[in-house]
């Protein structure tokens, strides 16, 4: 079994729900990996894209990781006539050094994503089921997982009155907990940002904030002084994702839960913050993205790392905000998953039609991870990874 071709495309992601709203020019990548196992007299083709937040990485994919996996002999990447995704991991890290990790992980994590998906297909199996599988976690995977709404990002104008109405939107949309950030207004913003988003989700202890890593250590400090009283869900990103010492000292100060490790991207730095970041196994909760972690393999070895360390795979809580996170939620027995379901379309959220109810979501059925499921996603996945004479599957 063989990769025959790689696609890629760098695509605009917004924040918000309406994409006119000035958005940073955020982008992502998406890929195709065609394979030259054929369902239904078509070629599997997998889809992924570098989640969300950072930026496209179309020169490291195309230029350095894309012809290893093209280049690959015979075999080289397969398994009992299967796509092998962790084979073709490690023929795409082959000569790599330690560390760098810079967003040469998101590369990685991107191309990973189709793999798994095409792994998947060939199969004939949903990603949760196909990864538990592979990992012997099949008897362990239950029917829905927790799930909230990832959001609420600063409006450019009316910014409490639009906020309000977000919030409003996906408490209807049967989300229970929902993220906002903060950091970016000063702090008495911030604290009506809080209030008008906890009153439409009926309280601060359904409400999580995230501060995108953007406080010193006075200005940690004191964001954490003013949110303690709040009894909110969870205080995210504190610092600098590196400042271990102001996020030790956050957490000696705040005795809510707090939620980092999202800006960290393998199993070196999660070590570092398990044992530098004063966060608290009891409590707190881990936020490292299985993309950007360098794809699913990275992502095990951080749960390893930090599972060695006394946390509960509970605590993990993977960024993201995609289909691609549920399954590996399910999989993996984690705590629950980020849903976007207005913000960074059509890439965030769940399948169309799909329901959240009182805070959980089903999981997907269809092979692979379900992009397909996606009308408006599966459009532009059709557009890049169409081969001539034949639509992929």
């Amino acid at each position: 079994m063989r990769i025959v071709d790689i696609r890629e495309r760098s695509v605009a992601i917004s924040r918000y729900a309406d994409p006119a709203i000035p958005s940073g020019g955020l982008t992502t990548s998406i890929v195709s990996i065609v394979t030259d196992a054929v369902r239904d007299g078509r070629p599997v083709v997998g889809h992924g894209f570098g989640s969300i937040g950072r930026f496209a990485q179309g020169g490291l994919i195309r230029e350095r990781f894309a012809p290893r996996l093209l280049a690959a002999t015979d075999g080289a990447l397969a398994d009992a006539g299967n796509l092998d995704p962790f084979r073709a991991w490690a023929v795409m890290m082959a000569g790599e050094k330690p560390g760098g990790h810079g967003e040469r992980c998101v590369a990685v994590g991107t191309l990973d994503m189709a793999l798994w998906d095409a792994a998947a297909k060939i199969a004939g199996l949903p990603l949760h089921r196909f990864l538990a599988d592979r990992l012997g976690r099949g008897d362990s995977i239950p029917d829905r997982v927790p799930v909230y709404a990832g959001g609420g990002y600063p409006y450019p104008a009316d910014d409490l009155a639009r906020l309000a109405e977000e919030m409003g939107r996906l408490a209807d949309l049967g989300y229970t907990r929902a993220k906002i950030k903060i950091g970016a207004a000063g702090l008495a913003q911030d604290l009506r940002r809080i209030e008008v988003a906890a009153a439409a989700l009926g309280g601060p202890g359904r409400l999580a904030v995230d501060a995108m890593n953007a406080y010193d250590g006075p200005a940690a400090l004191a964001a954490a002084a003013a949110l303690a009283p709040l009894g909110l869900w969870w205080f995210e990103d504190v610092c600098d994702p590196h400042d271990f010492a102001v996020q030790a000292a956050v957490a000696a100060a705040y005795p809510g839960p707090i939620a980092a490790g999202e800006a960290l991207f393998s199993a070196a730095e999660a070590r570092l913050l398990a044992l530098h970041g004063g966060l608290r196994p009891d409590r707190d909760i881990l936020l490292f993205d299985p993309v950007h972690c360098y794809g699913l393999p990275g992502y095990l070895q951080i749960i390893d790392v930090m599972t060695a360390a006394g946390w509960p795979r509970r605590a993990f809580w993977p960024h993201g905000g995609h289909l691609f996170a549920l399954h590996v939620v399910a999989a993996l027995g984690l705590g629950g998953a980020e849903v976007n379901p207005l913000s960074f379309q059509p890439f965030g959220g769940l399948e169309d039609g799909a329901v959240v109810t009182d805070g959980f979501a089903g999981l997907p059925q269809a092979p692979g991870i379900g992009f397909e499921e996606r009308a408006e996603l599966a459009a532009i996945f059709r557009d890049l990874s169409e081969v001539a004479g034949c639509t992929s599957r």
